[in-house]
């Protein structure tokens, strides 16, 4: 499979406790994210993810399919929150213009929580 064809796909549902444990590890306890009924009360209704925390599970897949693989640029955007519980797909794409693959984290009704854009370099003996 030539690169600019690359499409990575992994499965993940996180839970409060991922949350929780994001929290402890990155020092963002911000209510939103670890306080169930703060957040019930919020336009969100529940607990939502950290953004970084769907970030690492798009970086953990690029590390496990390319390993020494290295970013150069990230650029991110969060439209809409990923639940605990929630079924998402994180998807790492290549374009076909440039060397710029397309990032997302996506939920099983078609909701995007994570949508970006990263340029990653890849040691030749680890591209397809």
């Amino acid at each position: 499979m030539a690169l600019n064809k690359a499409r990575l796909e992994q499965a993940v549902t996180l839970s409060q406790q991922d949350f929780d444990d994001f929290a402890e590890i990155s020092g963002d306890h911000n209510p939103i994210h670890v306080d169930p009924q703060y957040a019930s009360v919020t336009r969100f209704g529940a607990t939502v993810s950290h953004g970084m925390l769907l970030f690492s599970h798009l970086r953990a897949l690029i590390a496990r399919s390319w390993p020494g693989a290295t970013l150069s640029m990230q650029e991110l955007m969060f439209p809409a929150p990923a639940y605990a519980g929630e079924a998402l797909t994180v998807i790492v794409e290549a374009r076909q213009q440039d060397d710029l693959f397309t990032t997302r984290v996506v939920k099983a009704d078609g909701g995007v929580c994570l949508e970006g854009r990263a340029r990653i370099h890849i040691a030749e003996e680890n591209t397809p």
